[in-house]
């Protein structure tokens, strides 16, 4: 256990500039530089990657609490899709928990690992293992993939995937070595409006798509410094990183309908934060005497800019501490049409664009554009388990019958490369003065190729 909390407590100091292998006396155009460097490979583009159909997918989950033990609880739904053979967490309660979801259903008995800091490293060497599920804190999320990708096994890793530049080529870099698929699990992408405004944007409904905004703006102060998480650990990224923390959930969605990586790509990301003020109040209202009087780096609310390519502009924000309700912005606008969502909202050219679309324009609006997975998997979703009113089932499931006949996953190393780079760009955005920073080419140049996402495409 010393070990462990060591090991987070190292990684916990180490910035975004030492991740790079730089000092922080580096100058400012040596660190855009190395940013904008692409490491030499060791094997080949896993861009449409296919692999052999798995039947059965025999699946090991790593770190069973929030979020991994509704992880446990999907892979269980899709059985006989997929089968839990092994779970693991280092708090051996947290295992119980699991086991006993398990029994709800009586159909699956997986093996059991826990109370070590490395029994996950013993499920993911056996030999008997398709897919490996990490569900850990943040700062464990990329080496116990790499392993995992190194052992053999193909990888969804809850998100961010990453959190540094290194770490990330790191990622990319085993992934077409190893060509084994490493999702990252952004759940948001398969949500009912989601995937309705992606299916408007293919169809054309946006025009050209010009402007989008995405976030993750939620009241966590029910959550921090109250162990919820363990040991605080998320608390703490509070502590010592400032930039946008968690941009993947809005991000996510808004670069597919953009097609990033598929025609085309982030260029470069500017990112300024407020002051922060909120985390120190909530420690002294809380009383949580590991956090009172000490000044926490992240800003209230991050706002980072990115630009693509193509001349497309996507603000990206973060809070996490401001009384509000909650909002991932889920913003696309076109030169025929705009979206908002908190509360959804679509203005429509040539239909009063002036003003929102009434209700049944609205409704019509979303039942012609309604996506394909929507309308196959209603009766499905009705009696499956309904994490984030049913998006992560659907995610789960898509991941489980990819890998069952052999297709590409919808997300693969690059999306995730792409959209968990912008914590660490904009916390270097930030230490420089707000600049603009480059977006590494995790694909080498494969982002040029117009494709279509494989949830649009292979079904």
């Amino acid at each position: 256990m010393d070990n462990r909390r060591s090991f987070i407590k190292k990684t916990f100091a180490a910035s975004s500039l030492i991740g790079m292998g730089l000092t922080s006396s580096a100058s400012p155009q040596e660190i855009i530089e190395k940013i904008g460097s692409i490491p030499k490979t060791k094997g080949q583009s896993v861009i449409g990657l296919r692999v052999d159909p798995i039947e059965q997918v025999r699946v090991g989950l790593i770190g069973l609490g929030m979020r991994g033990n509704g992880h446990v609880r999907l892979q269980d739904a899709v059985y006989p899709k997929a089968k839990v053979v092994a779970i693991c967490d280092i708090r051996e309660e947290m295992v119980t928990k699991a086991l006993e979801a398990l029994k709800e259903t009586n159909k699956q008995k997986p093996d059991t690992y826990f109370g070590k800091e490395d029994s996950w490293r013993a499920l993911v060497e056996r030999d008997d293992l398709d897919l490996i599920v990490i569900s850990t804190p943040w700062l464990l999320h990329a080496p116990m993939a790499k392993y995992a990708m190194l052992q053999g096994k193909h990888v969804a890793v809850e998100v961010p995937m990453a959190l540094t530049v290194e770490e990330t080529w790191d990622l990319v870099n085993t992934a077409e070595e190893m060509q084994k698929n490493c999702m990252m699990m952004e759940n948001v992408c398969y949500g009912n409006e989601e995937l309705w405004l992606l299916n408007m944007a293919q169809e054309g409904v946006f025009g050209e798509l010009t402007y989008g905004e995405a976030a993750y703006n939620h009241d966590l102060s029910g959550y921090f410094m109250t162990n919820r998480y363990y040991e605080n650990w998320r608390a703490k990224q509070h502590l010592i990183h400032d930039g946008n923390l968690y941009p993947t959930h809005g991000l996510g969605p808004v670069a597919q309908y953009m097609d990033i990586l598929r025609g085309d790509s982030f260029q470069h990301i500017v990112s300024v934060s407020t002051k922060s003020a909120g985390m120190s109040l909530l420690a002294e209202e809380l009383g949580a005497d590991e956090f009172i009087g000490k000044e926490f780096k992240h800003g209230d609310m991050n706002n980072s800019l990115i630009r693509t390519f193509d001349g497309k502009t996507i603000l990206v924000q973060h809070d996490v501490i401001t009384p509000r309700p909650y909002s991932r912005k889920n913003v696309l606008a076109g030169t025929k049409a705009y979206h908002e969502g908190y509360p959804s909202r679509l203005s429509v050219k040539g239909m009063d664009s002036h003003r929102f679309l009434p209700d049944d324009k609205y409704d019509e609006m979303r039942s012609r554009y309604k996506h394909w997975i929507w309308k196959k998997m209603e009766e499905d979703l009705a009696k499956n388990p309904n994490f984030h009113g049913g998006m992560d089932y659907l995610m789960t499931y898509r991941l489980i019958d990819c890998l069952n006949n052999g297709w590409p996953v919808d997300q693969d190393v690059y999306d995730g490369a792409a959209w968990s780079i912008v914590t660490p760009l904009s916390e270097i955005s930030i230490q420089l003065g707000n600049v603009p920073v480059q977006v590494p080419d995790f694909t080498r140049g494969g982002w040029k190729e117009k494709r279509k996402l494989p949830i649009q495409e292979f079904y």
